[in-house]
């Protein structure tokens, strides 16, 4: 069996979504919707099975260098610069593409039903599996020239999908807003590869850091520039400050595409980035100090957004901000393993919130604004409980979720590691609060209560049975990984051992280790207790604050996601606006003008002699004939 998987070829993974999407785009429009969901979800399921086969072979005979690398073909060979389409599989690629797929095959069996009655059936799932095969060949590159292909890839895709129902104005508003915003950070990351094949002279992800590290001194100029550098891209891709703008309107997509992209896969993309790019990183403490400061105010500023928000998705938005600010905390104190695994439980999570977002949606006939909600508890059961166990590991309620074990680590690795701080705990801690409280300010409105809402349609066994492995995976996906005082079981750890060095702690001690577990414990409890007291027992007080003038005006700023907005609309929308405006009467546009217009008349003096009479025609021959003759005789 093992010998059977080792010799699957990876390229088979990519391949397979990718196929899905030629198929659907070619001539999925004349397939029954039951074929277009055999291919758009089946190809997915496939890849994850491939997948599956692949990680029992790299697991049962884990390959001698860490890696297994299968080399394809020369992709760009001219003169010195040689680009190989090379794909390579080692732990942190294989937890990777097990999130994609298996979570991806999920959410296309949910969208299969979701989607049913959508008009653009086919079209839907062909950019769902073109979106897949990009986020695949980006997490299995072994180059980072093949890397940023499959980032800009996934870009355009999601540009595809936000932009779904493009009748409405608003969606491809929506989409473009996130074009443009993640091409600043795309930039950036573009700008760190020339740089780094300057100096490198490869762009081989292993040649290229094994380089960087023999060769630049901690806190070299040039270090910490490609970092930073790196970082923009990462921030720009994952909706982190200052770039974090695109994410809640990205919501106008299709509710799985939310799921998908803007959740579990796509927006880690910076966070897999910088853990990919450790070497740079640790060779940049102001990076590595930039990294986690970036991480801490992001999961403060959208914990405290997602407070108010009235959308179901728009909380969800601004929550999914929050979590990946917790990878950028780990990944900025050098907890590069507890990021990815933070990375991995909120793939499980946050695509099941999502999801049951979904569900309620479609059941309430595309309702969203949660306070028309109420009372859903008793006419949709298994979304309720799905629901609510995606909200406790969200709010990481203790033990029993996964969200818990994945938060703790990193929270212990911000308090305990040398590049950590008393402060950057608290930052996670105060965040830990936030989300308890908007998580379970969510549940709390739309499950209880008095029933505002009319229920028009349950959700069928193609939404609910997706919902019931992501609860499952909300849980137990915890297990793989639990601190010291929790039985320290160590797998997730030991499997990325060799390819990213653990946190290195300056302040030991099992007591302080189970000290602050009790205290982010009772915090999130405190956030539940506090959620179920305002929104239930006393649901006046939220709205006597909001009524105050000082909430009123609070509330404002947190719902506009800080005002962001607002001020690049002044400081670069509106300007460049104006100097389009003064650039479109240009003098030089004259001359390019003055050049259409003479030849728009020419066209319309000679359009006058077609006027469909043969004596016309008749005429014009003998004008020509007399005209040549004469022109002979004469000459």
């Amino acid at each position: 069996m093992i010998d059977v998987c080792r010799s699957l070829p990876i390229w088979l993974i990519p391949a397979l979504p990718a196929a899905g999407f030629v198929v659907l785009a070619l001539v999925g429009a004349r397939f029954p919707r039951r074929w277009v969901a055999i291919v758009g979800a089946g190809s997915v399921g496939a890849a994850a099975a491939a997948t599956l086969c692949t990680a029992i072979g790299f697991l049962g005979r884990p390959p001698e260098t860490g890696v297994i690398e299968e080399r394809l073909w020369s992709w760009i060979d001219v003169g010195s610069f040689e680009i190989g389409f090379n794909l390579a599989v080692d732990a942190l690629s294989l937890v990777m593409i097990f999130v994609v797929t298996f979570v991806g095959f999920l959410i296309h069996v949910y969208s299969t039903e979701y989607m049913a009655d959508d008009s653009a059936y086919s079209r839907f799932f062909a950019c769902m599996n073109l979106f897949v095969a990009f986020m695949l060949m980006l997490v299995l590159a072994d180059s980072l020239f093949l890397l940023y292909l499959g980032w800009e890839g996934v870009g355009l895709c999601s540009y595809l999908l936000i932009g779904f129902w493009y009748s409405d104005p608003a969606n491809g508003a929506a989409a473009r807003k996130a074009f443009i915003v993640t091409r600043v950070g795309d930039t950036a990351f573009a700008i760190a590869l020339l740089l780094l094949y300057k100096h490198a002279g490869t762009l081989d992800i292993q040649a290229a850091m094994a380089w960087a590290a023999d060769n630049w001194a901690v806190g070299s100029g040039i270090a910490v520039a490609v970092a930073l550098l790196l970082l923009g891209g990462a921030v720009g891709k994952s909706a982190q400050l200052p770039l974090q703008v695109w994410l809640p309107d990205a919501m106008a997509g299709p509710t799985p595409v939310s799921a998908l992209i803007h959740a579990a896969t796509m927006v880690t993309a910076g966070v897999y980035l910088i853990a990919r790019t450790h070497v740079v990183f640790e060779l940049a403490p102001t990076a590595m100090t930039t990294v986690a400061a970036v991480g801490a105010a992001t999961l403060l500023l959208a914990g405290c957004s997602a407070l108010v928000q009235t959308d179901i998705k728009r909380v969800l938005a601004y929550s999914t901000i929050s979590q990946i600010g917790y990878m950028f905390l780990g990944l900025g104190v050098g907890a590069w393993s507890a990021a990815v695994f933070h990375l991995m439980t909120h793939a499980f999570f946050k695509a099941l919130l999502f999801l049951g977002a979904g569900a309620v949606i479609i059941s309430l006939h595309h309702e969203q604004d949660i306070f028309k909600m109420g009372g859903l508890r008793r006419r949709l059961p298994g979304v309720f409980w799905t629901f609510l166990i995606g909200s406790a590991s969200l709010a990481a309620l203790p033990l029993v979720t996964a969200g818990f074990y994945s938060k703790d680590l990193i929270l212990w690795a911000a308090w305990s590691s040398d590049s950590g701080s008393p402060w950057l705990w608290a930052a996670g801690a105060g965040g830990a609060l936030l989300t308890a409280v908007y998580a379970f300010r969510l549940v709390f409105i739309v499950f209880f209560g008095d029933e505002r809402g009319h229920v028009e349609r349950r959700p069928g066994l193609l939404i609910l049975v997706p919902l019931t492995v992501l609860a499952v995976l909300s849980v137990v996906g915890g297990f793989v990984e639990t601190p010291s005082a929790l039985g320290h079981v160590s797998f997730f750890f030991d499997l990325l051992d060799p390819v990213l060095p653990p946190a290195h702690a300056t302040v030991a001690g099992h007591g302080t280790e189970v000290l602050l577990q009790t205290v982010v414990a009772a915090i999130t409890l405190l956030g539940v207790g506090l959620a179920f007291f305002l929104y239930v027992r006393r649901p006046a007080i939220p709205a006597a604050v909001k009524a105050s003038p000082l909430g009123a005006w609070l509330c404002g700023l947190w719902l506009s996601g800080w005002g962001f907005d607002t001020l690049y609309d002044r400081i670069f929308v509106r300007p460049f606006v104006a100097v389009a405006g003064l650039l479109r009467a240009d003098p030089l546009d004259e001359i390019s003008s003055s050049v259409a217009r003479v030849i728009a008349a020419g066209n319309s003096a000679l359009s006058r002699t077609q006027d469909g009479r043969v004596r016309t025609y008749a005429f014009g021959i003998g004008l020509g004939a007399v005209i040549a003759v004469a022109v002979v005789v004469l000459t």
